[in-house]
């Protein structure tokens, strides 16, 4: 699955859930990275009630675009809801809540601009972590230990946020999961078409519940059974 044509613009997808204390700063930083590319950032809040919606529509940045959701629909819901307005030759997903620096965009980019990789991940655990819990470190470990079982996709950090592809990849991609589930099955269906896959090492710099953490110990377990789901869907069509 190689993508064809030069990479010349971005459009950097952004779920945002009651973000008031970070969103701005996020999305700033966002703005300030140098890609060499063209760039749109398309913010999606997802039914924030802390203020956040505020702060957005007063936010006048170069290249952004506010996406207010009419009802809260999860992290993965605002993504797909994004694929259907952006322009860009490459989405990239970030998380509103300065957990990954946006520094290591072009890190990311590299492996799609060179024609290298369909899809890019950044991983945490071959880059440089703080403050990650040894529960969520375990968790992640089983899950992508699990999608390279599965379906054969050498991944270190499934759930990571920072993922990079070619917009044509999911032009016609059918994707039913709508919360964190949606890592799963966003990995598994491009590992069915046959994508190519690599990682790169990023930062990150994680928060706690009280911060406002917002992945839970159910999650991990609505993953694993998407990842199964898909692959027992994927045998019945065989």
């Amino acid at each position: 699955m190689n993508g064809n044509g030069a990479i010349r613009t971005l459009s950097v997808l952004v779920p945002i859930y009651n973000e008031r204390h970070t969103v701005e700063r996020l999305l700033r930083s966002v703005a300030a990275v140098d890609t060499g590319l063209e760039v749109e950032i398309l913010a999606g809040d997802d039914g924030s009630t802390d203020g956040t919606r505020d702060i957005l529509q007063a936010l006048r940045l170069p290249g952004l675009r506010v996406v207010l959701m009419d009802r809260n629909v999860g992290r993965g819901g605002v993504i797909k809801h994004l694929w259907s307005l952006a322009t860009g030759d490459v989405l990239l997903h970030q998380d509103a809540d300065l957990e990954y620096d946006p520094a290591d965009y072009p890190a990311l980019l590299a492996p799609l601009v060179l024609g290298s990789a369909d899809v890019v991940y950044g991983s945490r655990f071959k880059g440089h972590i703080a403050g990650m819990r040894w529960l969520n470190r375990l968790g992640n470990h089983t899950m992508s230990a699990a999608t390279r079982a599965l379906y054969g996709v050498r991944v270190s950090d499934l759930m990571t946020c920072y993922k990079a592809y070619r917009r044509t990849l999911v032009t016609d991609l059918h994707i039913d999961a709508d919360g964190f589930d949606f890592e799963a099955e966003f990995t598994a269906r491009l590992a069915q078409r046959g994508a190519r896959f690599t990682e790169v090492p990023i930062r990150f710099a994680g928060r706690t519940f009280e911060e406002g953490k917002k992945i839970r110990a159910v999650d991990a377990v609505r993953v694993m059974r998407e990842l199964v789901r898909c692959k027992v869907t994927e045998a019945a069509r065989g």
